[in-house]
């Protein structure tokens, strides 16, 4: 069990993907660039089965998980972790019910 102490702990921010980028030495690894409003962050993730043109996530408001420690990847440093859930064949973002302004914590 968590408690409710640990749970604090965790950093969670809405940000925007600004980039997105399939990572040739990774078959299964995306590079994503998130505007947290005050910082960018790289956030790599291995969900490229599930988008061969990267491109569609550009614009997309997804929490993240920042203050996690850092990980290197393939050679690339990954500074957080998507919020997402997955059914039998696809990937699916938690999302904000509306836009928001990018780098607001999640409560």
């Amino acid at each position: 069990m968590v408690t409710f102490d640990d749970f604090t702990k965790l950093e969670i921010k809405v940000g925007t993907i600004i980039e997105a980028t399939k990572i040739p030495q990774g078959d299964r690894l995306l590079q994503l660039i998130f505007d947290f409003g005050d910082e960018k962050r790289q956030i790599m993730s291995a969900i490229a089965a599930f988008y061969p043109d990267p491109s569609v996530l550009v614009g997309k408001q997804i929490p993240v998980i920042t203050n996690l420690e850092t990980r290197t990847l393939k050679g690339h440093v990954s500074q957080g972790m998507i919020m997402a859930t997955d059914d039998e064949n696809s990937i699916v973002f938690l999302v904000p019910e509306k836009p928001v302004k990018n780098g607001v914590r999640v409560h």
